[in-house]
């Protein structure tokens, strides 16, 4: 099938998505529009777009066209408009003044367009405290407390930096569910809104449990005291990390375990010949342990057994033993040689007219077992403005705004049938909920395991529950598989997690479920794929972490190594903490992209494009979190990597101290450089000669660096963050602490992030506002639920007398 074919049966053919984004979420978002087939609009400036120099612009780019105006002239920005006239996207990811200075404000774009959705992607959302400032990923994440989180990927004291997109990548997601979203409404309503998506709360949203776990702490601190990974001084402290063992082999390879649940980690004792510790009373309580000596005893144990053999021996175990399994560290470019990414097809070649063979990850989604669509190279600049401005009209084309509905939730009416458990997968649901989807989760009688993944009751879960309704009923009883096809009767969307080959044996695949219910969107979300050679192991955030490149990353790429048992562990600390710190990570990664997953393929089955059986899995999806950087041809640019003590991208770009704690600074554009130099006149000279031009100060970063260090070390962190902001650079006070226990503060609160739930285990309770913000649609933010507390209720809707229930909670097939 050509690239004209799959494009023209693709699920958002027929959209035109007008692009002006300047940074990478805006890229990230609209990339995976084009890549479902939408006739994507990238309008640059003459001198091309600064994401053109991005080591990933190939992939980034591709499928799109190129557009080139100057906006800051009558004749461009009139043609802008007469484009957006008819256009039924716009992605933004400028400032609120700057965007009211080109005539983009909410208002004026609905008067020009009223069956528009227009997106708009900042660092901190439109409204609060900090809408105007600077809102580089760094920032973001230094303010919210993530390079605290990561401190020990670093040997010295203090935050570390990671270049790692985690929050472009978030808010890139959110900001298409929210357009996804958007246009499943219009379908019904026949008008456009405003979305609104944000790098604050795009990366908020990857943590896993640490926002309940904070909570516990905070509420009951004589009781439950924070127990983290390591201590400061990078002893063992959690139990945790011995199943998610980091670990160096023989000949120098790095591996990642996953063994979380208890017969794996027997199994991978086993396996190091240290089954006998299960018995032995000398280590009762295994792997909880109240004092330090045993813990680090057991884990210098397991490194050592670990470095009793090379990588193929190691892979020899895998192979055979299908109840042990680790992944290997790669970098994200090695990370598309993963042998399940090429089993599936995750990998593509496109032949670039300027660069040749470019290698990059395919389609996030997969249909039937196959890329969404047959993907084209990223344009040359302008190469489409000709053809573009040819098809404007002069004048209005868009009709006079009907009258649409207010407050509504855009998923309502739409309900999701949830087979699966953690957090990867199920998240992506309960980002739906807060969009007005009922969601129903099933889980085993006695809960999903997620749900005691700490030791307070149900805080494990707390957060992927969000307004989610419990079902628990064991699915391999025949009773309970009969509900659960009663239930997909009555669902739009079945979202299963399993490993491969599982749902069919439990009778819940797609064809059987869509042979119940014809209109189900199906989709697969398992953390390796359906089939193939690693389909059937399990996934947990580390080991994707691992294989897809993203740990390495947070690293800065730096590959690094012990040649004695002291220096594997200071080695392993930096990796674990890269790869498992829960704030941010591939679990995250792949939960955002799952949602929007399913929200193409609803918005397809509304266009009457229905899509047949859909796959997004954890580890591509940690994948097309790299694009910025993972794409592969002759002489590309290196992406930007830290330093090797973890401070930042180079002088300009990096973490300082002050005079009582730590500030990023990020001024990198060379037009900042000017403003720098004036808000630092009354303390320093920064008019020396070998920073006054841009080349000489990247040469001279080192020098540059130096000199900023002694300066900002002089004044308090709030006086620079207050003085710097005030001429428009970026700057903030990094956090110390986590980044779940400060966003639950008041200023967050007050700024809207956070808003109030009631949860029938911790009361009122502030949580993550949902993701989204719409100017026309509601959203609701509601509290999670207990094991079965919604049983009962959902069988008597399917017709279940309570007598019927009663019998079978008798012979526990529901609970």
């Amino acid at each position: 099938m050509n690239a004209a074919s799959t494009q023209s049966t693709a699920p958002l053919h027929g959209l035109t998505v007008v692009d002006l984004s300047t940074t990478t979420p805006g890229a990230f978002a609209s990339v995976f529009l084009a890549d479902a087939g939408a006739d994507v609009v990238m309008v640059e400036p003459p001198a091309g777009s600064a994401l053109r120099a991005l080591t990933g612009w190939p992939a980034l780019a591709r499928g799109k066209k190129s557009l080139t105006l100057d906006l800051h002239t009558d004749t461009g920005l009139a043609a802008l408009h007469n484009l957006l006239r008819s256009a039924d996207v716009l992605v933004t990811t400028s400032r609120p003044a700057a965007l009211e200075r080109l005539g983009l404000t909410p208002a004026h774009l609905a008067d020009l367009n009223p069956r528009l959705v227009s997106a708009s992607i900042t660092g901190w959302g439109t409204t609060g405290p900090w809408a105007n400032d600077k809102g580089y990923e760094a920032l973001v994440l230094a303010r919210m407390g993530v390079f605290h989180g990561k401190a020990q990927m670093s040997e010295r004291p203090g935050p570390s930096f990671t270049p790692t997109p985690w929050a472009s990548w978030g808010a890139a997601h959110t900001a298409v569910q929210g357009i996804l979203s958007a246009l499943y409404e219009r379908e019904t309503s026949g008008v456009g809104q405003h979305v609104e998506a944000d790098l604050l709360r795009g990366a908020a949203s990857m943590d896993t449990y640490n926002w309940f776990f904070e909570l516990v702490c905070a509420r009951w601190p004589d009781a439950y005291q924070a127990m983290y990974a390591f201590d400061d001084q990078g002893r063992p402290a959690a139990p945790l990390i011995y199943p998610l063992l980091v670990a160096q082999t023989k000949d120098g390879h790095w591996l990642q375990f996953a063994q979380t649940e208890p017969r794996l980690f027997f199994a991978m004792m086993t396996e190091f010949g240290l089954a006998h510790v299960f018995t032995d009373p000398y280590w009762q309580g295994i792997p909880l342990f109240d004092d330090v000596e045993r813990r680090v005893e057991l884990r210098d144990t397991m490194l050592e057994k670990v470095r009793e053999r090379t990588l193929a021996e190691w892979q020899h175990v895998f192979d055979t033993n299908p109840d042990v399994s680790a992944e290997i560290f790669s970098d994200p470019v090695a990370a598309l040689d993963h042998p399940q990414l090429q089993h599936d097809g995750r990998v593509v070649t496109i032949d670039d007219p300027d660069r040749g063979p470019v290698r990059q990850p395919s389609t996030l989604v997969h249909v039937d077992g196959k890329p969404l669509t047959e993907l084209r190279p990223a344009p040359r600049l302008g190469a489409d403005t000709e053809e573009v401005l040819e098809g404007l009209t002069s004048g209005p084309t868009a009709s006079s705004a009907a009258a649409a509905p207010t407050g509504e939730l855009p998923l309502a009416g739409v309900t999701v049938l949830e087979l699966g458990s953690m957090f990867a997968a199920p998240y992506g649901a309960t980002v739906l909920t807060d969009l007005g989807a009922r969601v129903l989760k099933v889980e085993p009688l006695a809960g999903d395991s997620m749900r005691n993944l700490v030791a307070f009751p149900e805080a494990g879960g707390a957060k992927v529950l969000q307004g989610k309704e419990s079902v628990a009923l064991d699915i391999n009883t025949p009773e309970g598989l009969a509900i659960v096809h009663e239930l997909a009767k009555r669902s739009d969307i079945v979202l299963q997690s399993y490993r491969a080959g599982a749902a069919k044996r439990i009778g819940v695949d797609a064809a059987t479920l869509k042979g119940l219910n014809p209109d189900l969107v199906y989709l697969n979300a398992p953390g390796y794929g359906t089939e193939g050679p690693y389909g059937g192991r399990p996934a947990y955030a580390p080991s994707v972490g691992a294989a897809s490149g993203l740990t390495m990353s947070d690293l800065g790429g730096l590959d690094l190594h012990g040649d004695d048992l002291e220096e594997i562990k200071r080695v392993a600390l930096r990796r674990h903490t890269a790869g498992a710190n829960p704030s941010v990570q591939a679990d995250g990664v792949a939960a955002l992209g799952v949602a929007s997953s399913m929200l193409l393929g609803l918005l397809a089955r509304k266009r009457g494009r229905a899509l047949g059986d859909m796959t997004a899995t954890m580890l591509s999806s940690a994948t097309h979190a790299l694009m910025d950087r993972n794409s592969d041809y002759a002489n590309r640019p290196e992406p930007p990597v830290s330093d090797p003590d973890m401070y930042g991208l180079g002088a300009l770009y990096r973490l300082y101290e002050a005079s009582d704690g730590w500030i990023f600074l990020a001024a990198p554009r060379d037009f900042e450089w000017n403003s720098l130099v004036e808000a630092l006149t009354p303390y320093a000279d920064l008019g020396d000669e070998k920073f006054s031009t841009p080349d000489l100060r990247t040469t001279n970063d080192t020098d540059l660096a130096e000199t900023l260090a002694a300066v900002l070390r002089t004044r308090s962190k709030f006086d620079w963050e207050k003085e710097l902001n005030a001429h428009d650079i970026g700057c903030v006070v990094v956090t110390e602490q986590t980044s779940e226990r400060h966003l639950q503060g008041d200023e967050y609160f007050e700024a809207g992030y956070t808003v109030l739930a009631d949860s029938p285990v911790f009361d009122e309770h502030r949580r993550l506002a949902p993701l989204t913000r719409f100017s026309r649609s509601g959203v609701k933010a509601d509290a999670g639920c207990t094991i079965g507390e919604h049983t009962d209720s959902v069988l008597t809707e399917i017709g279940i007398s309570p007598e019927r229930i009663a019998e079978l909670r008798e012979k526990d097939v529901v609970g």
